[in-house]
């Protein structure tokens, strides 16, 4: 018994140990797995009783009641081994376990001795129970899969608690010969697995385990074809990559802990839903780019993400072509402006804080403001400011609603001013958007979208207002275990950050823009929405962001050089002039929205508007006119030109104060109130410059551009504030905004305030 005395049992060895991390879609299925090893520890109770005792009847039909070692049959593996007659293993459950769990594979005399000893110390230390529990986990099955649970699901595509009595007698005759045993890739070895088979279920007869009567019906249960490792490709690595995101940021569990292995994540996603985006955006943006013919198409990217605005649920999110070929997931990136999207926030501000116009009118979606093209902005100290609509276009006299509709610029940034966009930047802010968002500014400017969050933040501040202005953090796991136990996941809260009242009159404006204004391709979802549109400067991104009462979903196609990593323009893609927010992104989103909700009743929004907001003042219909008006007919000097490329901006490391300008005017008396945005997809313009002070803050024109790479970084010459327009229609059919600093005058009739 020397051999037995000096022999201790050692630690498990790392291969052993090591499990892959499970992803599953909110029903249970698959979403991927992540880890070197295809392993998932279970325990022993998940485990059906038959299907235990299956292995027992292949490997060891004594193992409740004899020994840890079979001294004879040990002893003659030994031997044949020994002089070279063949491998034979000759060990019991106990002793397959010792050398699965703690030494290695090779067989040779000196490790038969070790495992010898060891299997007796760890039968008198451990329970048969843990002993099964820990051989059922560690044994190699075939297909890459170690440890029954992932033996069932290469095999049979379910969870081991599904396991039938003939599929376990199948796996536990894998363990004799895992490869040459697999029917499916060997069809010419089925007649010796089916023995093989056979031998398993007459044991369980024979033991009394297995009714005779049951045993004959039964019939052999082929596996299913095997499955190519997936890895990450496809969408599966931006979500797997998302939803460790989420873990981390919420402190739910650290990278350390989660890189061990061993944990089951139930994902929020839900499968049919993620399918129909990923088919959505194929089948309106991917199917249209031509490489070849375009080299603009290179640069083509989507980014998206749907959320259950009543429970924060993530269902479905894109995040890129595929994540081994472009890793930076379009969904959670925030270096794209998001353009007049933004929008929505200023009216909601307006609503909460019953705001009112310069000259004391309450701000309503029936207030009518001055939508003349490059109208100084009265009432801000900043310097003066005059931002342009898209393609310098003029409006005259429009109502709240309709500069809406029409994404009218001036319109918007006077509103700004008018609530005060401290105000503003606060109100997005309680909405979802992250605080520390890059040009997140408290400056008119902030109207027009120069904000870079991402398209996930976007959807959690529609979600807000979908869900009648009630916000709580979006979820993206449902439940986490490891190794059979539960872990515990913070409980969601949620906080009512604005009036129901502000929240659901922005929603009855928001439906008339997917009514009667630039989101009108929404309506081929066939379901009640409310939504806006926008763009990013120089038409580097094109947005859609809308909500039924089910769901709050938003669409990002960006541009992006595929080499050097930097934005790009879009004009030109796909064969048009201009990507624009009502062109593929709404058509992303009207497709994906309706295959998500088909077969599902439909819901209307149950909204609760200020007095007055469910009607709308119907103003003379004029036509707008093509240029702006201006006092002396040209524009100030240094004032950008259309294609912005010229204009001045505030360099990187400038602080948030707006510069002065020194163009002339004032942002005084005699001037109706201007409004500005950011251009929509299709929607191009000039860029907003204000003339300052080199190097310092931004004008409130003077929006500090994206840097043109995924970094993020600051902007690079000639690139500053956002471009573009919206669109009442269809691709180019643009009547959207722009920023800029030209001069304007007072259109006649007009209130000096609006």
């Amino acid at each position: 018994m020397t051999g037995y005395l000096l022999v201790e049992i050692p630690a498990a060895n790392a291969a052993a140990t090591a499990q892959s991390n499970v992803y599953l879609y909110a029903d249970g299925s698959q979403l991927a797995r992540d880890g070197e090893v295809n392993r998932e520890n279970v325990q022993l109770s998940q485990i059906p009783e038959d299907v235990q005792r299956t292995v027992l009847a292949a490997e060891d039909r004594d193992f409740h009641s004899q020994s840890a070692v079979d001294p004879k049959a040990m002893l003659r593996a030994g031997w044949n081994t020994a002089t070279g007659k063949g491998k034979q293993s000759g060990s019991t459950i106990t002793q397959q376990y010792v050398k699965n769990y703690y030494l290695a594979q090779e067989q040779t005399v000196s490790r038969k001795a070790k495992e010898f000893f060891i299997a007796i110390k760890l039968d008198r230390e451990e329970t048969k129970e843990d002993i099964l529990e820990g051989y059922l986990n560690t044994s190699f099955f075939g297909r890459n899969a170690y440890g029954i649970q992932s033996a069932a699901q290469a095999y049979y595509g379910v969870d081991v608690e599904k396991l039938t009595i003939e599929q376990g007698a199948y796996l536990a005759s894998l363990l004799n010969a895992p490869s040459a045993y697999d029917v499916v890739a060997y069809p010419q070895n089925k007649g010796q697995v089916v023995s093989r088979w056979n031998y398993v279920l007459d044991g369980m007869v024979k033991e009394g385990w297995l009714a005779s009567e049951k045993r004959e019906a039964m019939k052999f249960p082929m596996p299913i074809e095997a499955k190519g490792p997936s890895g990450m490709s496809g969408q599966r690595g931006y979500l797997v990559q998302a939803v460790k995101d989420y873990l981390f940021e919420h402190d739910i569990i650290s990278e350390e802990m989660l890189n061990v292995g061993g944990h089951r994540i139930t994902t929020t996603l839900q499968k049919p839903k993620q399918d129909a985006f990923v088919k959505a955006v194929d089948d309106q943006l991917m199917a249209r780019v031509d490489k070849e013919a375009r080299k603009v198409d290179r640069n083509v990217r989507a980014g998206g993400a749907s959320i259950d605005p009543a429970t924060g649920h993530v269902v479905a999110m894109y995040g890129g072509i595929d994540y081994t070929k472009q890793y930076v997931n379009n969904a959670t990136r925030r270096d794209y402006q998001v353009g007049s999207t933004f929008k929505p926030f200023v009216f909601t501000t307006a609503a909460e804080h019953d705001s009112v116009t310069q000259d004391g009118r309450p701000v309503t979606p029936n207030t009518v403001y001055d939508g003349t093209s490059e109208r100084p902005v009265v009432g801000w100290n900043g310097g003066r400011y005059a931002p342009q609509n898209q393609d310098q276009v003029s409006y005259g006299p429009v109502t709240v609603q309709e500069a809406t509709d029409k994404s009218v610029n001036s319109v918007y940034v006077q509103m700004a001013v008018d609530v005060g966009s401290d105000k503003v930047k606060q109100t997005a802010i309680d909405l979802g958007m992250p605080k520390d968002t890059r040009d997140l500014h408290p400056t008119p400017s902030v109207a027009l979208g120069t904000a870079t969050a991402s398209v996930l933040d976007m959807a959690e501040t529609y979600a807000t207002l979908a869900n009648h202005g009630k916000h709580g953090d979006p979820v993206m796991v449902m439940k986490l275990t490891k190794d059979g136990k539960e872990i515990a996941l913070p409980k969601r809260q949620t906080k009512q950050v604005i009036s129901r009242e502000a929240a659901d009159t922005t929603t009855s404006v928001l439906r008339n823009v997917v009514e009667n204004g630039s989101g009108r391709a929404a309506l081929a979802a066939e379901r009640p929405a409310a939504g806006k549109t926008g763009t990013a400067e120089q038409d580097k991104a094109a947005w859609f962001a809308a909500y039924t009462p089910e769901l709050a979903t938003v669409v990002s196609v960006m541009g992006q050089d595929p080499d050097s990593g930097k934005q790009q323009p879009l004009f030109g893609a796909l064969g048009e002039p201009r990507i624009s927010g009502s062109g593929p992104p709404a058509e992303i989103w009207a497709q994906y929205t309706k295959a998500a909700l088909a077969g599902t009743e439909t819901q209307e929004f149950e909204l609760r508007v200020q007095d007055g907001s469910d009607r709308r003042l119907e103003l003379p219909g004029t036509e707008p006119s093509g240029t702006p008006d201006s006092t002396d007919g040209s524009p100030d000097p240094g004032s950008s030109s259309p294609s912005g490329d010229d204009g001045e901006q505030e360099q990187p490391g400038g602080s948030d104060t707006p510069s002065t300008t020194t163009g002339s005017g004032s942002s005084g008396g005699g001037q109706s109130p201007g409004q500005g945005q950011s251009p929509d997809p299709g929607e191009g313009g000039a860029e907003g410059t204000v003339e300052g002070q080199s190097g310092g803050t931004p004008g409130p024109g003077a929006t500090e551009g994206t840097s043109g790479d995924s970094s993020g970084g600051g902007p690079g010459p000639g690139e500053g504030g956002e471009t573009g327009g919206e669109e009442t229609g269809g691709t180019g059919e643009t009547t959207g905004e722009t920023t800029g600093t030209p001069t304007g005058g007072a259109s006649p009739g007009l209130p000096t305030t609006q």
